[in-house]
């Protein structure tokens, strides 16, 4: 396992007012999918989703948890995704949502470190990873 963070995500009201605002400050959105907006930062991709989907997909309301920014740990495989939630309920996090299959067709759960802060770890194979962990939008 190698410790990353791949995707910053904020939950936002608005997703076009939010895309539009990280446009005007000179990112490029890459529009892979309706529904949520990703930016390549570097070796990192910041994603914008509405707050709703969020609440949702994570299954917490932010009102009840944390904040409406989350952290995602990408992962070379399936295995890996399992991997990463079970060493975080080991060191004392709480799985939030076991992983499953995803809407877009990957292995994702969540859990929440010990402050309540929430992660989602996912496998996404449209998303690589290199050598070094830096991953990447697709072209």
């Amino acid at each position: 396992m190698e410790p990353r963070i791949s995707i910053i995500t904020i939950a936002v009201d608005d997703l076009d007012r939010a895309a539009k605002f990280y446009e005007e400050m000179g990112l490029k959105r890459h529009r892979i999918t309706d529904g949520v907006a990703f930016f390549q930062m570097g070796g990192a991709i910041l994603s914008l989703f509405p707050r709703e989907s969020a609440e949702q997909d994570s299954g917490i309301g932010f009102a009840d948890g944390p904040s409406r920014v989350y952290l995602a740990y990408n992962t070379r495989s399936d295995a890996e995704v399992d991997e990463v939630l079970a060493a975080a309920e080991k060191a004392g996090g709480q799985v939030i949502k076991p992983a499953q299959r995803a809407f877009w067709g990957g292995w994702y759960g969540y859990f929440a470190d010990t402050e309540g802060n929430l992660w989602e770890v996912a496998h996404n194979p449209d998303f690589p990873i290199d050598a070094e962990g830096r991953i990447s939008l697709p072209e």
